[in-house]
Parts: structure tokens; C-alpha cells; sequence
């Protein structure tokens, strides 16, 4: 119950010679049983990859997958044959269902000029599915013009009538983005379970100010309003269910 604040400098992190990862929750040799999701959502990982490099195919399951892309390009290709590239604007969700294996690199891309030249910086959050063993599946949607209105936007959801971008196989769970002039102030709607990651800029929620590459999680307490002190970007979950409600339906 509550609200806490999660800094950017006590987010773990996983360093090579081509990537920066820092994680919001347990992730690869990062455990925290104290830390391991919240409400249904299971990684909000902020990348950062050298062009030329990346995840080569690796296989997932039973994960709805977003990501959403901050600045470069991140290109998908995956087992069942598609591919694509993602960039700012863009919304992918992979739902990986029975199972699929995926790659993403900061590759150059066809017809797309500047792709692959610089590093990629993205974030990539799973959440649960409320479904299993379901056929894997990839959807992508520009949502850059509603963005441009600096409310939020729901990018992706499972709530029935909810009208996202791209849809989730979790009926409790919707992601919200939004970039926010200075002084905006946007109101994110009640839920059980709210995480709130920066992306970048400065916001203020209550008295708490937060800055890039920090979070707050909220269980059964509404955050009511964040106000950009400074331009900033923003993406907000909101969950109706938790983890093991989602792992037993």
C-alpha cells in the first residue's frame, strides 16, 4: 500500500562493451526476491546499444512485450518471419505466447536513412499475459501525432474498450505515454497498481520532484496529476490485476 520513489542511481545495472541496461526489477543477474514486479508488470529495462550490435535471436514466452524507442532505430526480426524497424513515435507489442525467438539490433534498415549510425536508446517493459499458449503474434502503430497534443496517450492495452495503439493479451494492464511541455500537467487515471517511469526531463507528483531515469510505484493509492518542471517524456502502467492473478487465469 503506499507510494515509494525509485532513483535512477538504485536502479541495477548491466554493462558490456555494446550495452547499458538498467533494470526497475530482477533482471539477469540482478535478483531481488523483494523486487521482482509490480502489479503484472515483470521488466521496465532502459537500453542503450552501440551500432552494430545487439540481442541476437533469443527465444521468450508467455510475455507481452512492448517497446518503445527513445532516440536511433532498433531493428526486429524474429522466428516466425517478420521484420521490422522501430523508432521515436513508434509502439511494438510481441506477445510471445507459446514461444517465439526474436532478435533486436541497431542495424541499418533499407530506405531509412541515418538508421544504425548511432547508438539506440530504448525502453522495454513485459508484462504478464492473462492468456497462455497463445500464437505469437508482432503489431507496431505510429502514435508521434497524438503525442504531439502533450496528453497522455494509451499505447497499449488489454482493457476491453480501451482504445490503444496496439493490444496486450491483459485485460487489467494499459500503458500510457505522454510528452509534456513545461508546465503541463496531465492526470493519470486510478488503479490498483500505477508505475510511473521517467524517460526523460523533470516532473513533480505531489511533493516528490523525479528526473530522468527514476520511478514511482504506486499499490492502491491514486498518484493523481504529473506536471513537467522541465520538457519531459513519460510512460505510465496502470494495472487492475497482479502477478499471480495473471499467471493463474
Amino acid at each position: 500500500m503506499g507510494i515509494s520513489v525509485i532513483r535512477a542511481s538504485e536502479r541495477a545495472a548491466t554493462t558490456t562493451d555494446w550495452l547499458t541496461s538498467r533494470h526497475s526489477f530482477s533482471f539477469g543477474d540482478h535478483y531481488d526476491p523483494y523486487n521482482t514486479h509490480h502489479g503484472s508488470l515483470l521488466a521496465s529495462n532502459d537500453e542503450i546499444v552501440t551500432p552494430g550490435s545487439g540481442f541476437d535471436f533469443h527465444a521468450h514466452q508467455e510475455s507481452e512485450i512492448v517497446t518503445w524507442v527513445v532516440s536511433g532505430t532498433l531493428v526486429h526480426r524474429d522466428s516466425d518471419g517478420r521484420s521490422g524497424v522501430v523508432h521515436p513515435g513508434l509502439a511494438q507489442r510481441m506477445s510471445a505466447g507459446s514461444g517465439i525467438q526474436h532478435s533486436e539490433r541497431n542495424d541499418t534498415w533499407p530506405d531509412l536513412p541515418g538508421s544504425g549510425e548511432a547508438p539506440v536508446r530504448y525502453i522495454q517493459m513485459w508484462v504478464a499475459p492473462d492468456v497462455h499458449g497463445l500464437t505469437p503474434s508482432y503489431e507496431q502503430a505510429d502514435v508521434s501525432a497524438a503525442l504531439a497534443t502533450g496528453e497522455l496517450v494509451a499505447v497499449a492495452s488489454g482493457v476491453p474498450g480501451l482504445d490503444a495503439a496496439v493490444h496486450i493479451h491483459n485485460a487489467g494492464a494499459t500503458l500510457y505515454a505522454a510528452r509534456l511541455p513545461a508546465g503541463t500537467t496531465v492526470a493519470v487515471p486510478a488503479a490498483r497498481w500505477t508505475h510511473l517511469f521517467i524517460v526523460a526531463g523533470d516532473v513533480r507528483v505531489g511533493t516528490s520532484p523525479l528526473h530522468t531515469g527514476d520511478a514511482l510505484r504506486a499499490t492502491e493509492t491514486p498518484i493523481g496529476n504529473v506536471t513537467a518542471e522541465r520538457d519531459a517524456e513519460i510512460l505510465i502502467w496502470t494495472m487492475q490485476t497482479d502477478l499471480m492473478v495473471a499467471l493463474s487465469s
